[in-house]
């Protein structure tokens, strides 16, 4: 069997490629455990390549910033078995503001837009932390401004099932499967950009249901797939402020505390199954370089 990972910065993003690597390493030996083949591009031109390679290839993944992922898991689809996200979902999350809508729509909790006062200054389509910034001057190019809440910063990973049917129904059984909350250590310099640090995993909280809910309800209400991570900030509520549609720089700490594989639970929620609950042992501490060191 050979499985296709996709990582997109360590070839192409200096400013995301740590985070890339140890992202793709973990990935990596959790499916050689499984008893896969892994095979990579090697940054010559990344959508070729996926093109080239896919077809030879059991199953594919890519991680890739959000807005540059939807033609490549395109490309995925066309030519192996996704065991990531849909296309068409994470479209949507790569919005940052069109995702905020719809989760405002269906009663999930997200910070409010903000045109005015000192606010949480957003790219439209951006990649975890980067952009984001505090100001209370006026939008830039492909910005928006929500309300700076002030609490715990927190994100939540899962894995969805893809939904399985015939052409006229689909259904699945099973909801997404929380693998951890964790906590992120964020930074925000004199300049006001917002920088992820790393961070620590799992953690437990006080409002861990209304938490685990809200992250479930937003992967499920923009339908994603695969391995998913959903940011928050925990204050009066569980304030959800993106979407990942990837897998996220936490996996790197849950892999060292998880007795599953994660590679195992990726393709078997991409057939629309999986385990109903993950176990972890321990607790961990992980820089965005992928440093791990045990609690």
């Amino acid at each position: 069997m050979r499985a296709l990972l996709a990582e997109y910065t360590i070839f192409n993003d200096p400013a995301l490629a740590s985070e890339g690597a140890a992202m793709l390493s973990v990935l990596s030996q959790s499916f050689e455990c499984c008893g896969y083949e892994v095979v990579t591009p090697d940054g010559r031109d990344f959508g070729e390549e996926i093109a080239g390679l896919a077809p030879e290839c059991d199953v594919g993944l890519v991680i890739a910033p959000d807005a540059l992922m939807p033609p490549f898991i395109s490309r995925i689809e066309r030519l192996t078995h996704n065991i990531g996200c849909d296309s068409m979902a994470a479209a949507v999350c790569a919005n940052k503001l069109l995702t905020a809508e719809i989760l405002a729509a269906n009663g999930i909790s997200v910070p409010q837009r903000a045109d005015s006062g000192r606010r949480v200054m957003k790219p439209v389509s951006g990649c975890g932390s980067q952009g984001v910034r505090l100001s209370e001057g006026p939008a830039g190019e492909g910005e928006f401004g929500q309300e700076y809440i002030r609490g715990e910063h927190l994100s939540v990973s899962l894995v969805g099932s893809r939904m399985i049917g015939n052409a006229c129904t689909y259904y699945t059984g099973k909801p997404p499967l929380v693998l951890a909350i964790n906590r992120q250590q964020m930074e925000v310099g004199q300049d006001g950009e917002f920088h992820y640090l790393g961070g620590e995993t799992p953690v437990t909280h006080p409002m861990q249901e209304e938490i685990s809910a809200a992250a479930v309800k937003a992967m499920t209400v923009l339908g994603c797939q695969g391995c998913v991570g959903v940011d928050m900030v925990v204050a009066d509520r569980a304030y959800v402020v993106d979407v990942n549609p990837r897998p996220t720089t936490s996996i790197v700490g849950i892999a060292a505390c998880m007795e599953e594989e994660i590679a195992d639970i990726l393709v078997q929620a991409s057939k629309g199954g999986g385990p109903d609950e993950v176990h972890l042992r321990g607790r961990v501490r992980f820089d965005k370089d992928g440093n791990v060191t045990r609690i």
